[in-house]
């Protein structure tokens, strides 16, 4: 960029410091509490899973003092220590918001860092929701600048995802506009988080969210207090686009509509726990179904067209675990037909035992098609064909994701959807009162009691 073309990173700082006090329309705000009611939804269930439980026995003697609530091991502690494990249980269960158009889960990161210093700081409701707005705005918009080259090495929620978790940070710690810059400015020095620990065994990638949480919170923490960085760490010939992706970054599409339109709007929420890549043959199956009589003793093969994401990081016919299982589209396709629906109970260890689910794995098959391929990220489709053992044969072009903002959740399907997912972490009662905090009351979520599982 030349020395006359504005700088995106302080338009991105800008804006989100516009954000503390511009008009909150009805909307946005009500934008804000559907994604933080899908944050406790996804964040609950891996509070009783590794790795945060293994986190939480790892760093308890690190918890510090503060208000911030811990969610995995029901304790109050530091902000950072709070951001660390929930938002690394946020990002277990793969059920977290999709900015589509940016290939990025931003809530896991933004959100947990958002409420533990609101919570430790004792901030508004309105607070809250205006750090995750523009934590949002501006994650969410520089995803769009690096992708789709940037997803080829890195994992956008671990890297962004630290920018997001930084400028909600320094909103909240009443940082300025140029004090928002040196936040996003360091958060950028701090993002990591490469595609092998998605695409390996291991327990890396809940905790490139968890990362992303504490390492943005203490960017945002430094900046708020006068620490200083690069001003240009976005789109220099050193910077963060240039070192993450295929150039200096896209900013022109990234900037579009600025102050016009804002991203937590047009969020994907998550209908399956599984990758979503997966989705639109899940979708594209489902809508089979409808006019076709497929079901999983009908099966002779299943043959899915898909983008690059879906064949590169989907294709896994022997998984053996469940988080392999979250990105196996031979797994999720056929504990669709058995099961009816991919969600939790899909990878606990009855279903991946599963003998009916195992045998129709072999018959489900996935290529890259060019025409798909060139039309994502802002398009996720699939093309499904089932060959049944009658001999014939069915073929749908799934469009769109359910979920998606061309085919979004009711509220009814959000809360649906939380109801189902917390039911093994809260009580009835502690489920509903949530619900009701985050949804319709001017109070900060706090300390709950969650369930043995």
């Amino acid at each position: 960029m030349n020395n006359t073309t504005p700088n995106p990173l302080e338009r991105l700082a800008q804006a989100a410091y516009r954000w503390n006090t511009r008009p909150l329309d009805a909307e946005t705000d009500w934008a804000a509490r559907r994604a933080l009611l899908d944050w406790f939804a996804t964040t609950l269930p891996g509070c009783s899973q590794a790795p945060a439980t293994l986190l939480a026995d790892a760093f308890a003697a690190t918890r510090g003092e503060g208000r911030a609530v811990c969610y995995v091991d029901g304790h109050l502690g530091s902000p950072r220590y709070a951001a660390l494990l929930n938002a690394t249980a946020s990002h277990t269960v793969e059920f977290d918001d999709i900015f589509k158009d940016g290939g990025y889960h931003p809530g896991s990161s933004t959100i947990a860092a958002a409420l533990a210093v609101a919570q430790d700081i004792q901030a508004t409701r309105e607070q809250l929701h205006r750090a995750i707005i523009g934590g949002y705005e501006v994650g969410c918009r520089i995803a769009l600048a690096i992708q789709p080259s940037h997803y080829r090495f890195w994992h956008t929620s671990a890297t962004v995802g630290t920018i997001g978790a930084a400028v909600a940070t320094a909103m909240l710690l009443g940082a300025t506009s140029e004090q928002i810059g040196h936040a996003i400015a360091l958060a950028s020095s701090f993002a990591g988080g490469h595609q092998q620990n998605l695409q390996g065994e291991g327990m890396a990638k809940p905790l490139h969210a968890g990362h992303a949480a504490d390492a943005g919170l203490m960017a945002g923490m430094a900046a708020a207090k006068g620490v200083t960085a690069s001003l240009d760490s976005l789109h220099a010939s050193h910077g963060f686009a240039a070192a993450t992706s295929d150039s200096t970054g896209n900013w022109g599409t990234a900037l579009e509509g600025l102050d016009e339109w804002t991203p937590i709007t047009r969020m994907t929420v998550k209908n399956h726990g599984c990758c979503g890549h997966i989705f639109p043959a899940l979708d594209g199956l489902k809508a089979l179904q409808v006019s076709a009589p497929i079901t999983a003793e009908s099966i002779e093969s299943i043959h899915i067209e898909g983008y690059g994401a879906t064949y590169s990081m989907c294709n896994r016919p022997t998984p053996s675990s469940a988080q392999e299982a979250r990105f196996s589209i031979q797994y999720c396709i056929a504990a669709y037909l058995v099961l009816g629906k991919v969600r939790l109970q899909a990878f606990e260890p009855p279903a991946l035992e599963d003998d009916r689910i195992r045998a129709l794995m072999p018959k489900v098959s996935v290529v890259e098609r060019a025409d798909i391929a060139a039309r994502y990220p802002r398009q996720r489709m699939a093309n499904i064909i089932v060959t049944s053992t009658d001999g014939n044969t069915y073929q749908h072009l799934q469009e769109t994701r359910k979920g998606d903002p061309e085919n979004p959740m009711t509220d009814t399907e959000l809360f649906e959807k939380y109801q189902e997912l917390v039911n093994g972490s809260l009580s009835p009662a502690a489920s509903q009162s949530l619900q009701e905090v985050v949804m319709s009351s001017n109070q900060l979520p706090g300390s709950i009691e969650l369930v043995n599982t």
